[in-house]
């Protein structure tokens, strides 16, 4: 099985921290800080990128907080943004998603800073799957564009999304694209995935376009 892109450059499935969550039915335990061992919310707590391991560890707001001020994206953890934006002049048509290689119609792709390289996945029955892209092809397909351009390694993906003709792309949290693979796995039925898993979907990305910010026209800042 192809793995989900934290540990190891992208190819190990989910590890013993982080990632689990997402992976099918949550445990009755309470989640708890895997930094100082204080119970979070099962809503709304933030996650960090351990970034020797590659792994999503689930922390409380205060140590969350530790890892996001200047100067802390150097060190052993990095904070989960919690930020969405969408860009209403990004195209992306049937030929260029023809490009991508991607069998099916939702994909994300985060930069790994220690390869300094893409790394492109998206959901299946069997979890996250790996499609190797060219550096090359990767700029000519999404490299030119102004969220690629915002997009930090390891923390934030650009998630996308083919349906009825267009692509929307949006960047978010890495996160929420683990969320939406476990999400599916639990839920995938037949070939297709079934109509409980694309209504799953539409639902998800409904609530991504809810929270993301629109990009203004104009060069990025």
């Amino acid at each position: 099985m192809k793995g989900p892109g934290i540990q190891d450059a992208g190819v190990r499935g989910p590890g013993p921290r982080g990632l689990r969550r997402f992976a099918g039915p949550r445990p009755p335990r309470a989640e708890v800080c895997e930094l100082c061992g204080v119970v979070v919310a099962e809503d709304g707590h933030r996650h960090l990128v351990e970034t020797e391991k590659r792994t999503l560890s689930c922390a409380c707001t205060a140590c969350a907080l530790l890892f996001d001020r200047p100067g802390a994206a150097t060190g052993r953890f990095r904070a989960v943004p919690d930020r969405y934006l969408a860009d209403p002049g990004h195209r992306l048509d049937d030929g260029a998603w023809e490009l991508l290689q991607i069998p099916v119609g939702v994909a994300f792709f985060f930069r790994n800073a220690a390869l300094d390289r893409l790394v492109a996945l998206y959901p299946s029955p069997a979890g996250a799957t790996e499609s190797e892209l060219d550096p090359e092809l990767w700029q000519r397909v999404l490299g030119a564009g102004r969220l690629s351009a915002l997009l930090e390694p390891d923390v934030e993906a650009l998630l996308l999304r083919r349906s009825e003709g267009r692509t929307s792309c949006h960047l978010v949290p890495i996160d929420i694209c683990y969320e939406l693979v476990g999400r599916m796995r639990m839920l995938w039925q037949g070939f297709d995935g079934g109509s409980e898993a694309r209504a799953a979907l539409d639902a998800f990305f409904a609530r991504v376009e809810r929270r993301a910010r629109v990009l203004e026209q104009g060069p990025v800042s």
